[in-house]
């Protein structure tokens, strides 16, 4: 059917249907406005289709296997077998769940849905082309506009993801085989989250990393924690390198990895692997919109600058999620949506980051919020720290996890809790509960007094705030 190219109308129209475009497409619907939610793809963006929920499925699934197969310790012998391509089935039957189930929440809220490549005619109008032959396109007409249209994969040059022996961190999430041997270029979360996945499912796994040190955006400490147990898994990694070139050799590919720093090494490095993956970041998708037509400002990387209420240099068009810029969260773009709704329907809305949590689910995993200690020396706040080792814990013993520690933050006259920092056992589910006291203003005998659940690895935040007050009853050095 030729739909043509008519021109219609809508109150807010929507541009994506990831965490914050659909989030936002339902609030603005609840809140009685018409609303149109346009996307080009699968429901669920980036996140539910080719990042959080792909990667997270198959974290779990890798860990079930090297959990079994080495359990000795406990007097489990086990000797699993992956069978990768049912596990990519099972891992695409949560995918496809997840994304048919925002269809439904976007239908049941009465948000039009439109399939197509959007872009801006001008400030109040855009043209939508929709996929397939015959299809044609459509102009639509609006009074808001909220742009959510997520990120994509950097590619770097010379590395083209349509190369055989090339993937992202998309194709990484639908290998048919495990790489006997998996170059990784990139330390950062995605990197070492899917150097976790396939060192558990038997890969040898190299990264290469142009900084000295994994997780460069973590403190030191940290990022220790989880590369020593990268490296118990087998991971190896080089620091102070770049990816410069690959060449195919036989069935494999050679990665030829050069000094960041020319004085800092002697010479390159070459590894063999059957796959290279490049993990060196996302960058927003903008290109795609003809965003110059609506006269919406873009920084030099693309992203759309956006104030405390979502609103970018145009009044009556919004920025939610990645493409508004760090950090690139899931749930800070569904906030960020929800914000925007509020903001057009005129309801006293804004965005406050302070208690923003962010999560890393490598092994151990990563869960803070708020401030670091140095973080909050820098803007003047004299902090306190109290720490919790999870060797001291008994619930973490009983899991046989205890690499890791909680550290809060406060601040010393006060005694306000204003960050957190945990690395170990289920950290991005513990920090949940130091962002709540943040967002509710409180202070460390608020949480060294409440009555933790024993035993659970939750006793470490009493014990960390405890700790920082110096009434720790289970000291740990």
């Amino acid at each position: 059917m030729v739909v043509g190219d008519v021109t219609t109308s809508t109150d807010v129209l929507v541009i994506g249907a990831g965490p914050g475009g659909y989030v936002a497409a339902i609030r603005a619907a609840q809140l009685d406005l018409d609303v149109t939610l346009v996307e080009k793809g699968a429901y669920g963006g980036a996140c539910l289709n080719r990042g959080c929920i792909p990667s997270k499925a198959l974290l779990n699934a890798s860990k079930l296997a090297a959990e079994a197969g080495n359990a000795e310790e406990l007097g489990i012998y086990a000797d699993p077998t992956v069978a990768l391509d049912e596990m990519m089935d099972w891992k695409d039957g949560v995918v496809d769940q997840l994304t048919s189930g925002i269809e439904q929440l976007c239908t049941a809220a009465g948000v039009n849905l439109l399939q197509g490549t959007a872009e801006f005619a001008d400030e109040n109008k855009i043209r939508i082309v929709h996929q397939g032959d015959g299809q044609g396109s459509e102009s639509l007409k609006f009074e808001y506009c909220i742009i959510a249209t997520g990120s994509r994969p950097i590619e770097i040059p010379g590395f083209d993801y349509g190369d055989e022996y090339i993937v992202s961190s998309t194709g990484a999430l639908t290998l048919e085989t495990v790489p006997d041997e998996l170059a990784i270029v990139g330390a950062g979360y995605i990197g070492m989250e899917l150097a976790t996945v396939y060192s558990r499912l038997g890969s040898d796994v190299t990264v290469v990393e142009m900084l000295e040190q994994a997780l460069p955006s973590y403190e030191q400490d940290i990022a220790s924690v989880v590369r020593q147990r990268a490296e118990n898994l087998g991971v190896d990694f080089h620091f102070g390198y770049t990816a410069d070139s690959w060449a195919e050799s036989g069935d494999e590919a050679v990665l030829t990895a050069v000094p960041a720093d020319g004085a800092a090494h002697d010479s390159d490095i070459e590894l063999t692997a059957d796959r290279i993956l490049v993990a060196v970041g996302r960058r927003p998708v903008t290109d795609t919109l003809s965003i110059d037509a609506a006269g919406v400002e873009t920084s030099s990387q693309g992203f759309i600058p956006t104030d405390s209420r979502c609103r970018t240099n145009k009044e009556h068009i919004f920025a939610v999620g990645d493409v508004a810029g760090e950090p690139m969260l899931a749930h800070k773009g569904s906030k960020e949506g929800e914000v925007a709704a509020e903001v057009i329907a005129g309801e006293p809305a804004a965005v406050d980051y302070q208690a923003l949590p962010a999560a890393v689910f490598t092994e151990p995993e990563i869960g803070t919020v708020g401030l670091t200690a140095t973080e909050a020396a820098n803007e003047g706040i004299t902090p306190v720290t109290g720490t919790f080792q999870f060797q001291a814990s008994g619930r973490a013993l009983t899991a046989n996890r205890t690499d890791g520690f909680v550290r809060i933050v406060a601040a010393k006259e006060t005694e306000r809790v204003i960050g957190a920092q945990i690395v170990g056992p289920e950290a991005s589910e513990l920090i949940a509960e130091i962002a709540a006291m943040i967002e509710m203003g409180a202070k460390l005998q608020d949480i060294g007094s409440t009555v933790h659940t024993h035993p659970t690895l939750s006793e470490s935040i009493m014990e960390a705030a405890q700790n920082a007050r110096g009434k720790a009853i289970h000291r740990h050095t």
